[in-house]
């Protein structure tokens, strides 16, 4: 995680900065110090402190960052999340991409955290999906761990997960899990994507370890939980939004995978202020 955190940071102060802060070069004296605080302008769910200040010390090791809150927690609106002490030049070159993670981070966390709690005293958990921005996925899914979600594979390489597409190349729901059973390690489940209830019938029978319910209306899903009759997991996909993520979790399924999360994102509103 701490190397792509790193390599996140590099490229973004990189972009960010070019060959140079203009404003601040001309402004600010370069033996200047300063002291900052990070605060929050909304309520919210916090993830990313430890990333906001992987920026400070990119730039300047020396900068003090003290954490006040820690990931995970809630915050409410003006609470003061970390102090920030050194450099005044290194400060403003790096509260740009220090604000702009931190803030779609906790965006993410909190978004998770309505989520899950909206499904609590079911059985569903609620995970991400690989609708990430390209380059931020490893911050995008940890901050929904930091929101109380889970993840889901974090790309193509930790899970097997047929869809609609990979059924068509192979010819079938069967044949396809059979292909994947034949080439993959032990140690990876197998999943595959469902669209009615015959497809899901064809999955149980060809020994689906997940069955994933894409985009089938409530009631069919929860016979297809009936159908399957515990010997896959189950999960629902496509169309879950707050106002139905409930009504979803009582069809019985195991997991509810919401793209939303990190694609739809709100950033939280937060500030960098000097003192």
């Amino acid at each position: 995680m701490q190397f792509e955190i790193d390599r996140i940071v590099r490229t973004a102060l990189q972009e960010d900065i070019g060959l140079g802060d203009v404003t601040t070069m001309a402004i600010v004296a370069q033996d200047s110090t300063a002291y900052a605080e990070l605060v929050a302008r909304e309520d919210f769910v916090l993830a990313g402190l430890d990333v906001a200040a992987a920026v400070f010390h990119q730039l300047d090791p020396e900068i003090d960052f003290e954490k006040i809150f820690v990931d995970g927690q809630k915050v409410n609106k003006g609470e003061v999340l970390a102090w920030i002490r050194g450099s005044a030049l290194m400060l403003l070159q790096a509260e740009r991409v220090a604000l702009n993670l931190l803030q779609r981070m906790s965006g993410i966390a909190s978004l998770t955290a309505r989520f899950v709690d909206a499904v609590q005293g079911t059985d569903a958990i609620i995970v991400d999906t690989r609708k990430t921005v390209p380059g931020l996925r490893a911050l995008d899914k940890y901050a929904v761990r930091a929101g109380g979600g889970r993840n889901h594979r974090i790309g193509l390489f930790d899970g097997v997960l047929i869809k609609e597409n990979h059924i068509a190349a192979a010819g079938g729901i069967n044949e396809a899990i059979f292909r994947a059973r034949e080439k993959i390690p032990h140690t990876l489940k197998i999943e595959i994507e469902t669209r009615n209830l015959d497809e899901v019938q064809q999955a149980v029978n060809a020994g689906a370890d997940i069955i994933m319910l894409d985009n089938m209306a409530n009631n069919d899903m929860a016979r297809a939980v009936e159908l399957i009759g515990g010997r896959a997991l189950t999960e629902a996909s496509g169309g879950v939004s707050l106002e139905r993520v409930r009504e979803i979790a009582e069809t019985g399924v195991n997991i509810i995978s919401v793209g939303a999360l990190t694609h739809s994102v709100v950033a939280a509103d937060i500030s960098m202020l000097f003192k």
